[in-house]
């Protein structure tokens, strides 16, 4: 596997990819191929959601964190890997027009994109920031709710990445993050494919060990809120290993799952 930069570089490089094709071709956001092909089996369906604008929603959830984020009127949220903007605007729906929102991403064209989304509908009490999750741009105490949405796994340090979430949060604030984690062991070929990487998958921590990053930053009343398992297509994995390697991974009893899990400071 390569190194924290190395990694952080291929994750800024697909998802610039991204937000270019977005206007051309749907994407193909987590779990998609080095090839690109549109593989959105973790993606949730956002259409109905208030709030929910189709120019923001790049299909790159495994989720929908703001569903049990309890968000209420006035609240300030931070949405951690925003992307183009779409739980920022659901976000902002449930939030109010007293409320405010801020979107963090680590990738320029997705904080542009974002940004004329929000420009667009011209909404002034949601902003979008161009910083790392692992040192993020935002006051200490600023956030009553923190969100997220199948980012953690791409940041290389998520033991500080859930210290500095806990840092923003005021005290009695709370975060719910959507993510992929395993229970068991991937196969070697995934877990050191770069592409498997920016698509949310060799990123991926055993759940326990995931859970134990938010309990030593220092989060209380830890629960998983939703879990599900995700298979990947056969024709993905193939491209990393063997039929062989495929069939014995299947029946060794691993697996990937989409959680969203909640926490108090």
């Amino acid at each position: 596997m390569k190194n924290p930069e190395e990694l952080k570089q291929i994750v800024r490089e697909k998802y610039s990819e991204i937000v270019e094709k977005a206007s051309s071709k749907k994407s193909c956001g987590c779990s998609c191929n080095s090839q690109n092909e549109d593989f959105t089996v973790f993606a949730d369906d956002y259409t109905r959601l208030e709030g929910y604008l189709p120019d923001a929603d790049l299909n790159l959830g495994c989720g929908i964190p703001t569903q049990f984020a309890q968000i209420k009127k006035g609240d300030t949220v931070v949405d951690l890997g925003s992307g183009a903007g779409n739980d920022c605007f659901v976000a902002r729906a449930l939030t109010g027009e007293k409320g405010r929102v801020i979107g963090l991403d680590f990738t320029e064209k997705m904080v542009e994109r974002a940004s004329l989304n929000a420009n667009k509908l011209g909404y002034k009490n949601v902003e979008f920031k161009l910083g790392e999750i692992e040192n993020m741009p935002i006051d200490d105490h600023t956030a009553d709710v923190v969100v997220s949405n199948c980012v953690m796994n791409l940041v290389p340090s998520k033991e500080k990445a859930f210290q500095e979430t806990y840092r923003i949060l005021k005290p009695g604030g709370h975060f719910s993050i959507s993510d992929i984690v395993l229970k068991g062991d991937l196969p070697e070929g995934l877990r050191n494919d770069a592409a498997m990487y920016a698509g949310c998958v060799s990123g991926a921590v055993d759940i326990q060990e995931y859970l134990s990053f938010i309990r030593k930053a220092g989060f209380k009343n830890v629960i998983v809120q939703r879990e599900q398992e995700n298979m990947l297509p056969e024709e993905i994995c193939l491209k990393c290993f063997s039929r062989e390697e495929w069939e014995e991974y299947k029946n060794s009893g691993s697996g990937i799952f989409s959680i969203t899990v909640y926490g108090e400071k």
